[in-house]
């Protein structure tokens, strides 16, 4: 090429650059007018602006399937599925007791928040799914199921070991099982283990030491083509950043490794995730945005990846060769309609709908939608600490979204309350919450405002039938409203800040517990959420 030309390239890129860095700059974090399906064939990041945290993504055939962390949620290890990348529904969760995985997750403890099931890694591996996850106190997990709907199978222990995390498993071409993770407690030392043929135990005399830095984790293993690729995140002076090494033999030596991102902690650093490739042969990178802080928790965005030299770089790459976050771009498959994970519920199926997560291991004989057809009924019991909602089992829940609009309502039949009962709808997250409820006291029944425990008490409630209300937008300041006709809302108590806890975003659910004995219930009509 002529040195003219070269230098009309050279200076056509630094253009875009400019561009692109000019583009970033007017994104401000949390202020998403829109995002995700804009239904001209083009997405907006995040594609979920709730909390998704620590992702994997892979393909089958035409499907996708992501996981994502859930933490003292139960059933634990969400699963969603989509046919675009983009719309996503929650299709199940692959740990229906987590109180099998410890007993500290139980209804009769609840001691685990900001532990719990951490990060995983979902494979399929003779037609069958294949998911590994830790806990960072009781080691590494396992399950599987022939379909991706369930049953799974009830979780194995692989490694029973505090101080371990992000591990992920993966087979080569002779079938031969491998699982890789890092040992956060000694120096975040990553380690590869072959595994028995089960997939179920991982052979201790195969375990190497393939990588060590500062905060190395996010582990994930892809072969492509004759090159074996090691995908993981660290700590630099800027950040976290994702990286990769790769290798011709599994155990080494790696070449690299290769910085594949920027930290952008403007953008709460966009690393932990999956990279999957599209029938037609394109690659995205599914990902969190990892900073903590934020109120709605580790939200959903979908990046590009560009091949440069056999490495797959994320967004949008520089003249270094690395990558930087993307806002906007076409849908990776056109013609599906947008979508978003299920919310609202009339509780008229026999089964609880996907996208509810108790906090904890759910107490089974105290909830019900057997005994009032139509209805969700819970049944009060004395919680752990006395006026605490950390500590009340079965309350109910999902999350958060951060978006322009949102409005929950949630209507409610009384009649079944008993001396000492609390019910009534709840944001919260480890060590904060806010609740708008009814409290008896065998005979009168009175609005109930509680910030942590600061309560602040409202009028009487004559009838058994109540509506309870919240509103919030991108700024999370919550407004809690009741109402006896659900026609006309009263506003009470002061507007709630939303906020970060425990590694966890904001959560909405409803809640009843009674502080004198384990009698009372609270009937659940329906739960309406119209976001936008």
């Amino acid at each position: 090429m002529p040195f003219k030309y070269k230098l009309i390239t050279l200076f056509c890129v630094s253009l875009l650059l400019v561009e692109q860095s000019f583009a970033q700059q007017k994104v401000k974090w949390g202020d998403w007018q829109t995002w995700g399906d804009q239904n001209d064939g083009t997405y907006r990041n995040p594609i979920l602006p709730a909390d998704y945290s620590d992702l994997d993504c892979i393909r089958v055939g035409s499907d996708y399937y992501a996981v994502s962390s859930t933490f003292q949620y139960s059933p634990g290890f969400v699963i969603l599925h989509s046919k675009d990348l983009v719309n996503w529904k929650i299709i199940s969760h692959a740990v229906n007791d987590i109180s099998k995985i410890s007993a500290e997750m139980n209804w009769d403890k609840m001691n685990t928040y900001g532990r719990g099931i951490w990060a995983g890694a979902i494979r399929y591996h003779n037609n069958k799914f294949w998911i590994y996850f830790g806990d960072p106190d009781q080691g590494y997990f396992m399950t599987t199921a022939a379909k991706i709907e369930g049953p799974w199978a009830p979780v194995h222990q692989i490694l029973a070991a505090k101080g371990w995390d992000d591990g992920c498993p993966f087979w080569d071409d002779d079938g031969q099982g491998y699982f890789i993770g890092t040992h956060f407690t000694d120096g975040y030392k990553i380690h590869l283990f072959k595994m028995t043929a089960d997939g179920k135990t991982l052979i201790a005399r195969s375990d190497k030491v393939i990588y060590q830095s500062k905060g190395s984790e996010a582990n994930k293993l892809f072969k492509i083509k004759d090159t074996y690729y090691h995908f993981f995140s660290e700590v630099k002076a800027g950040g976290r950043v994702v990286m990769m090494e790769r290798a011709k033999n599994i155990y080494g030596p790696y070449e690299g490794p290769k910085q594949l991102s920027y930290a952008q902690k403007e953008h709460h650093e966009p690393n932990q995730g999956g990279i999957v490739q599209t029938q037609k042969g394109d690659w995205y990178f599914l990902t969190h945005h990892g900073s903590s802080g934020d109120w709605s928790g580790r939200v959903m965005s979908l990046l590009p990846v560009n091949w440069i030299d056999n490495w797959p770089i994320l967004g949008n790459p520089d003249a270094n060769q690395i990558g930087s976050m993307v806002w906007n771009g076409r849908k990776p498959i056109q013609g599906q309609k947008k979508s978003i994970p299920q919310t609202s519920d009339g509780f008229n199926a026999k089964v609880l709908a996907e996208q509810w997560e108790w906090n904890y291991q759910p107490r089974a004989e105290k909830w019900s939608l057997a005994e009032r057809a139509g209805w969700l009924r819970l049944k009060a019991f004395r919680p752990i600490e006395t006026n605490n909602l950390l500590k009340a089992g079965n309350t109910i829940t999902q999350r958060s979204f951060r978006s322009s609009f949102n409005e929950v309502v949630v209507k409610l039949d009384l009649a079944g309350m008993a001396k000492g009962q609390k019910s009534g709808l709840t944001h919260f997250g480890s060590p904060n919450y806010a609740t708008i409820g009814v409290v008896f006291d065998g005979v009168t029944k009175r609005i109930e405002y509680n910030v942590k425990g600061a309560i602040v008490l409202g009028d009487t409630v004559t009838t058994n039938q109540l509506w309870l209300k919240s509103t919030w937008s991108l700024d999370g300041l919550s407004q809690f409203y009741y109402s006896t006709d659900g026609i006309k809302y009263a506003p009470f108590g002061k507007p709630y800040q939303l906020m970060w806890g425990a590694y966890r975003g904001d959560r909405i659910g409803i809640y009843t517990y009674n502080n004198e004995s384990d009698s009372g219930y609270l009937d659940l009509d329906y739960f309406t959420y119209l976001v936008k």
